[in-house]
Formats: C-alpha cells, structure tokens, sequence
C-alpha cells in the first residue's frame, strides 16, 4: 500500500511538474486556441537548451520526484513532501526561464554596437552582405553567435534568403525589426537606409534603457515575494524534522487538510506573483508570432 501511495504521489508530481513548466502532458489531442507565448520548442532555443519539449518535462519530472524522495526520507510524511517536490520541479523551468531572458537581452543590447558597425562598414563603401560577414566575425558576441551561419547562408542562398533564417532562428521582435531594415537595405540600397539605420540605433538604445530601469525596480520586489512563498514550507520541514507531535499531526487526516488548503493557497500565490512579474514585450509583427512573455 505504502509503495502504491509513493507511485501515485510520483505520479502526481510528474503531472504537476509539467504543468509548472508549461509544457502539460496531452494524453489526447483536442482542438485547442492559438499559443499566447512561444512555442516550448522556441522556448527551450532561446533559452540555449538543446533538447525536446518531452525531454525537458521528464528531466524537470524527474527532478520533483528526487525531491519528493529526500523529503519523505527527511521528514517521514508523504503529503509535506508533496510540495516541496512540486517546488523542485519547477526549478529547472525558473533557471531556463531566466538564461532565455538574459539571452534574448544580451541579443537585444548588441544591437546598437552592431548596427554602429554595419552603418560604419556601409559608409566606408562596403556592400551590406560584406558588412554583415564582418559583424558575424569581431561583431559583439551575442551577434557573433546569431550570425554565426551567415557568410555560409549568403553564399549558398544570397543576402535576403540568408536574413531570413537568421531572423526566424532568433524569433526576437527587435531583431525582427532591425533584420528586416536590413532586407531592404540589401533590396534597394541608397543614402536613406544609412539613415534609417542610424535611427534605429537611437530608438533601440533608448528602449533598452527603459527595459533596464523596469527590471531594477521590479528585482527587490519578486525577491521579496518568493521568499514570503517559500519560507512556510521550510519551516513546516523543519517542525517534521525529527519524530513527535508534528510528525503525527501531518502524518494524519487532519494534518492533509492543512497540507491541501497550504498547498493550494501556495499555488494560488505562485500563480499570482507570476502573473504580476510578467513583462508584456512587443508582439512579432514582423515575424509572424504572436507575444513574447517573459517569464
């Protein structure tokens, strides 16, 4: 019986695992609304990760169970473990999460260099895929990674074919924005791309300083609030450390009720203070997708 219980709380686990990573397990597949967020395989690419969405939902999976497992050893109480485990869990879709956002800036914030050198190479005489060949080799290193296929690309396909795998491979609306001015750079040429170049260094600059300012004021408020999350349960861990009356408490009848209604006002607050630290960014109008959330 013990051991059915542990299978069906591990399954449990699984289930909400995937669920806090976004990716659910789909045991049929219905007709569903069009995806607000990227993809999970878009997601998992801008995060730098190079493995399937099923693969990553069984490695977050896997991880909540080892939780739940050293838990229970710990405490000796299946449903206090159940929380933590789900908490677990989630870790790896928190960490990824974060490394996609710092990426996707670090791309964002390379910009203003790089189009200073393709403006740059572009006044010196060069031709636009000569300068974008140069980018992808001493431009900063986030371009230097996004362009790294490039010189490949334009010779096999040309400069615009080339462009555009790039700017689907990136799926970042500035991207989207700057790559596509540099489309009609190469379609049309002319002293007024020089300067629409330059004016999109200006603008580019100016909105990630505004993105810069939001997230320093924002950090020391969705710190506080996830400490206040999960202070709780550290502490109900420490109360069922050792064997006694809290132990019994939580092992018993009651002690699940108090573990459910926990459980689920934690999650309600989990989901709450992911709903207000998400920063709506600009839609994909360029690239044919819908909003990047950050998350």
């Amino acid at each position: 019986m013990t051991l059915l219980a542990a299978l069906a709380v591990g399954v449990c686990c699984a289930l909400v695992a995937a669920r806090l990573v976004g990716l659910p397990v789909e045991f049929r597949r219905w007709p569903h609304a069009p995806r607000r967020g990227p993809s999970p395989q878009l997601w998992l690419h801008q995060a730098g990760i190079r493995v399937t969405p099923r693969q990553f939902v069984m490695g977050s999976a896997a991880v909540g169970v080892v939780a739940f497992a050293a838990t229970y050893f710990l405490t000796g109480a299946a449903l206090v473990a159940v929380v933590p485990a789900c908490a677990a869990a989630s870790i790896p879709r928190a960490y990824f999460g974060r490394r996609r956002i710092v990426r996707l800036r670090e791309l964002q914030a390379a910009w203003p260099d790089g189009l200073r050198d393709v403006v740059a190479s572009v006044a010196a005489g060069r031709s636009l895929s000569h300068a974008l060949t140069t980018l992808a080799e001493t431009g900063p290193p986030a371009l230097r990674d996004a362009f790294g296929r490039f010189p490949l690309l334009a010779r096999m396909l040309g400069t615009v074919p080339a462009l555009e795998i790039v700017k689907s491979d990136l799926a970042d609306p500035t991207s989207d924005r700057v790559i596509e001015v540099l489309i009609l750079a190469s379609e049309r040429g002319g002293q007024i791309v020089k300067e629409i170049l330059e004016d999109l260094v200006v603008a580019t600059t100016k909105d990630l300083k505004v993105l810069d300012e939001i997230d320093t004021e924002g950090l020391e408020m969705r710190i506080n609030a996830r400490a206040v999350l999960v202070m709780p349960w550290f502490v109900l861990i420490a109360l069922t450390f050792r064997g006694g009356a809290f132990r019994a408490f939580y092992a018993s009848s009651a002690g699940l009720l108090v573990v459910l209604v926990g459980g689920a006002l934690s999650a309600v607050g989990y989901l709450w203070i992911s709903h207000l630290g998400r920063s709506q960014q600009e839609r994909r109008v360029l690239g044919g997708g819908n909003a990047v959330v950050a998350r």
